[in-house]
């Protein structure tokens, strides 16, 4: 019995075995097919997550006449028709000038005014902005070098004035040493004559030397000229002028004209109204002091050609100086007699007035007189001038002021000029019933103790010498009284002559008339000057200024 039950399991176990066989066939069959039917059929082309952004045409960004890049500034910027087609603002510019009047790339009519400049941000364009800083500041660079090469050619041509007058004053050496050698010779072959003529004198060709005409400026054919300065630091004379072009530049200002080479110079603007007073300090920097009748008081850089300061003085300014002691300091003269003093470094208004205690008329003259020890009047101060007589104002310490009236003749001065070394000044009276002709009385300043034991003075003028000038007046003409070119320590006085439209030099010292000096129309002004030791006149009319030489 249990043998024929182990063969009945034997015998029931493969057909078991036999179906797990043929199951994992059919499996293995199935997984064949499955892998053969994926083979067969194709693969989807897989998407992507993220879309993608096409890509953008490529903008133009080439001019399409010249095929060079465009630029947002400049001559070459970014243009455009009306059919829009874009170009260089210059290209398409001349490519209507010179073709029928069509665009180059579509035939369509076209003309200049149809050309627009384009503001695009999206179109490309050559940035050349830094080109344009480097354009502007190369044209700086360049005109910096201009005028560097023009002082440059003036300072060449100072040194050649400088190498003349050298060779001159060697060749006078050498005929002197000559004249004094023959003298020599003479004396010792003639011991017992009497001398002719003292040994070093010059010879009577030398010794009669006068004023020539050496240029003559027309300054402005309108007219309206008024006063002139002369700054010596820079050897630039400027002549105050309304402006030659008052459509577009109204107002007054300055003419300057180089005394090196004798050469007009440009034009400043300055003032809105007529200029009264001009006046140069002893400062090296070229500040030039104007006064003029639109109530101002400026200063004006020649080293920029610009207004660098401006005072108010609330009324019409006749006058104005520097103070010779301390450069910080200016004064100016008003139409009331008062006198403003304002202090450089304080740009905001005046420092002090000094009041008229007398008359209030215009103050037509204002002159500085430097300390000066030796002198006969040896303290500073400013010489003040109206049209009715003159006052001192002596500057003390602390930087207050004494008034000191001067005896002037009453009414009709209308003029005072001073001579600093010699303290000597020069005083014109208008005619009167009892003088029919117009006067330059020349006066010494002097000065003496108000009492034995008090140290104030009483300072006071006394007349010296009168010149008389022909019966008119009627401008306010402004004298000049300077040393002597020669140097001798003789004086000269020069004033305008209405009269006979002329100025005449006396010698002050022999009252004698030296020289007149012809002009076409009534002398206002007169400048003496020095340029590489060359004395020099200059005389002022409405129109035209003339330069003298000594010689």
């Amino acid at each position: 019995a249990m043998l024929s039950l182990v063969s009945s399991q034997v015998q029931a176990e493969p057909p078991q075995t036999l179906s797990q066989a043929s199951a994992e066939h059919g499996s293995h069959e199935d997984e064949e097919a499955e892998v053969q039917q994926k083979q067969r059929t194709p693969l989807k082309k897989l998407e992507p997550s993220v879309p993608v952004a096409p890509l953008d045409e490529e903008e133009g960004d080439t001019c399409a006449i010249c095929f060079e890049q465009w630029t947002n500034a400049g001559d070459h910027r970014l243009s455009a028709l009306r059919c829009g087609h874009l170009f260089g603002y210059t290209c398409i510019e001349r490519w209507l000038k010179g073709q029928a009047g069509k665009c180059p790339q579509c035939n369509k009519k076209a003309k200049r005014s149809d050309i627009v400049v384009l503001y695009a941000r999206t179109l490309k364009a050559l940035d050349t902005s830094e080109q344009e800083r480097m354009k502007s500041s190369l044209e700086k660079e360049q005109k910096l070098r201009r005028q560097a090469e023009l002082e440059s050619a003036q300072s060449r041509l100072q040194l050649q004035v400088l190498t003349d007058e050298c060779s001159k004053l060697r060749k006078q050496v050498q005929e002197l040493k000559a004249l004094v050698a023959q003298h020599n010779a003479s004396a010792s072959q003639q011991p017992g004559s009497s001398h002719a003529c003292l040994p070093g004198s010059l010879p009577s060709s030398q010794s009669q030397r006068k004023y020539h005409l050496e240029k003559v400026f027309v300054v402005s054919q309108t007219g309206n000229c008024r006063v002139m300065a002369y700054c010596d630091s820079l050897s630039c004379l400027v002549v105050s002028q309304p402006s030659p072009q008052s459509t577009f530049v109204p107002g007054c200002g300055v003419k300057m004209m180089s005394v090196a080479n004798l050469k007009s110079c440009q034009y400043i603007p300055i003032h809105s109204k007529q200029i009264r007073g001009l006046a140069f300090g002893r400062r090296a920097d070229g500040l030039l002091l104007s006064a003029a009748l639109d109530n101002t008081l400026k200063l004006t850089s020649l080293a920029t050609n610009t207004v660098v300061q401006t005072y108010n003085a609330g009324r019409p300014v006749w006058s104005c100086c520097w103070c010779l002691d301390d450069t910080n300091y200016i004064y100016a003269g008003l139409v009331n007699g008062s006198i403003m003093i304002y202090d450089l470094r304080d740009t905001n208004s005046h420092v002090q007035e000094l009041v008229p205690q007398k008359s209030r008329c215009p103050m037509v003259s204002l002159s500085y007189l430097p300390r000066m020890a030796s002198a006969s009047l040896p303290y500073g101060g400013v010489l003040a001038g109206t049209l009715e007589g003159a006052c001192f104002w002596e500057q003390k310490a602390g930087n207050s002021y004494q008034p000191h009236h001067l005896p002037l003749e009453p009414g009709g001065c209308i003029d005072i000029q001073t001579e600093i070394s010699t303290r000597r000044c020069l005083a014109t009276y208008r005619p009167s019933k009892n003088n029919p002709c117009v006067r330059c009385v020349m006066m010494e300043l002097t000065c003496r103790p108000l009492t034995e034991a008090s140290e104030d003075v009483v300072c006071s003028s006394n007349p010296v010498q009168t010149f008389s000038a022909g019966p008119t007046c009627k401008l306010l003409t402004k004298n000049a009284i300077f040393q002597s070119p020669d140097e001798d320590g003789s004086v000269f006085v020069c004033a305008g002559d209405e009269a006979s439209n002329s100025a005449l030099l006396w010698d002050a010292g022999s009252g004698s008339l030296l020289q007149k000096l012809q002009a076409d129309l009534p002398v206002l002004d007169i400048c003496p000057l020095e340029v590489n030791q060359t004395h020099l006149l200059a005389t002022l009319t409405e129109k035209m200024v003339k330069i003298y030489k000594w010689q």
